[in-house]
């Protein structure tokens, strides 16, 4: 499958990196491709001979368009990008947007509700805003089995996103659909909770998991 990852933060580079390496066919999306300092920052996907082009050629590259910018700047850069040459492909949102002082740049409507009311012939589905970059693409770090979510309002987006998700080792058991975009607000606000339990633990590199009531006995 072509994607193309806008971003190339920690996160970007480890998504472009893994799927890459599954056997897609990625490019990097930069607002400064031939920056020789960015080149040089991106050690794994120059290693891995993935191409790094502008924002929009990323975008026409790509079947599925990957978000990973940072929450606060991407309805900008999608914008400028422009809806015509997203219209019909799947957007994966993976990005939660900080103020400068740490609280969440979206407190009642999500990033991800945001982006699709914006840009409404583009399927957004919302994942991996709920774990660190490490685990996003090596699930079976854990030492037992962790949970992703999905949100998103385009069934056929959603089969699309499993498809990648389950590239990167995640296994169906393990994606938990929660329904609609409107639903991504959780994900996002999860954020807080993420930083406690990583500051409580002393690691970022720590999944959840839903665990259902015990089947009672016959």
């Amino acid at each position: 499958m072509r994607i193309g990852i806008l971003g190339t933060g920690n996160v970007g580079q480890a998504l472009a990196s893994a799927w890459a390496r599954a056997g897609h066919d990625v490019v990097v999306g930069s607002r400064r491709p031939d920056d020789p300092a960015l080149l040089a920052e991106l050690k794994e996907p120059v290693a891995a001979g993935l191409r790094i082009e502008g924002s929009a050629a990323a975008v026409s590259h790509a079947e599925v368009v990957v978000n990973a910018t940072p929450g606060t700047a991407s309805v900008a850069l999608l914008q400028s990008i422009g809806a015509p040459a997203l219209a019909g492909r799947v957007l994966l949102d993976v990005a939660v947007g900080f103020l400068p002082d740490g609280t969440p740049s979206h407190p009642v409507v999500s990033l991800g509700e945001e982006i699709q009311q914006a840009f409404p012939d583009t399927p957004v589905v919302k994942t991996f805003s709920t774990i660190d970059r490490g685990l996003m693409v090596a699930p079976r770090s854990l030492e037992g089995p962790s949970t992703v979510f999905l949100s998103g309002d385009d069934p056929d987006a959603k089969r699309v996103v499993r498809g990648l998700l389950a590239d990167l080792g995640w296994s169906h058991d393990s994606v938990l659909d929660l329904g609609p975009i409107a639903t991504a607000r959780g994900q996002e606000h999860f954020a807080d909770l993420f930083v406690a339990i990583a500051q409580a633990t002393g690691t970022y590199e720590f999944g959840i998991r839903v665990v259902p009531p015990a089947t009672a006995a016959p």
